[in-house]
């Protein structure tokens, strides 16, 4: 596991992590901040991307495909995202309507569908746990909904005091179907912004937990990984899952299974 940090929002592409990273082999992510008819213009060579429109709105095009004034939330806690697919080799223009912040969530690949918008409406909703460990999911980009080669996107919301990735559970190992190998990212932003969580990510001969503030990203390579919100404090965080196999079977540590039972 490794916190970062990132710099002070800025305009432009700000890159945050990649496979150049020794936790990472195949996912990149970055943040995308345009004003008001600012453009942002890249060719994703040798990924697939997910633009994840965390608040305000914004042009897209997309090898050919254009879609205008898109996104229908001020930020991350204002309801569901837009988010618009780029297959590798796409060549993708943005420019802001009135400002604009994007997650670029990438993943190695060579080949994927068409580029392709993901709109609100089309983003599974999902109440997922029970008691303090009850959470909401956004499904962006799934199994189910587009047949990406390798990304798997969603968000977790928090509630105060609340946990997620709860009971701890671990996807490091490819031994389907009980469990399969993918790394993934987490970028996590809180209400009120002065807040903070907790992120423990642990196993066989580690154990690591850290404070984690708006705007850091952590990124997971192996082990069990819960979340806590601390009260007071609206937890989000956008999460990036890929791997050479696009399944997802995750392993839940038996020592805390047992809280299920409580469902």
């Amino acid at each position: 596991m490794v916190l970062r940090r990132p710099q002070p929002r800025q305009a432009g592409y700000l890159h945050i992590v990649g496979p150049e990273h020794p936790d990472l082999e195949h996912i990149g992510f970055g943040l995308l901040s345009l004003a008001d008819r600012e453009s942002w213009t890249n060719t994703f060579s040798g990924f697939e991307s997910v633009l994840v429109i965390l608040g305000g709105r914004c042009d897209i095009e997309a090898d050919g495909r254009n879609w205008e004034s898109i996104g229908d939330r001020a930020d991350v806690f204002d309801g569901k995202p837009t988010a618009v697919y780029c297959p590798p080799g796409c060549t993708c223009h943005i420019t802001g309507r009135g400002g604009v912040m994007i997650a670029v969530c990438s993943a190695k690949a060579d080949s994927g569908p068409d580029p392709t918008l993901i709109s609100p409406d089309q983003i599974g909703l999902r109440l997922v746990g029970t008691d303090n460990f009850e959470r909401r999911i956004h499904d962006i980009v799934s199994l189910d909904n587009l047949p990406a080669r390798s990304l798997i996107v969603g968000e977790t919301y928090n509630l105060p005091g609340m946990w997620s990735s709860y009971p701890p559970h671990k996807h490091d190992t490819h031994n389907p179907p009980q469990e399969s190998h993918l790394e993934e990212v987490y970028y996590f932003r809180l209400r009120p912004p002065q807040g903070f969580g907790f992120q423990r990510v642990y196993g066989p001969g580690f154990d690591q937990a850290y404070a984690v503030e708006d705007g850091d990203v952590v990124t997971i390579a192996k082990g069990y990984h819960p979340v806590a919100a601390a009260p007071g404090y609206e937890l989000y965080y956008l999460w990036i899952l890929a791997g050479e196999q696009r399944i997802m079977h995750m392993c839940e540590d038996p020592h805390h299974s047992w809280v299920l039972s409580r469902t």
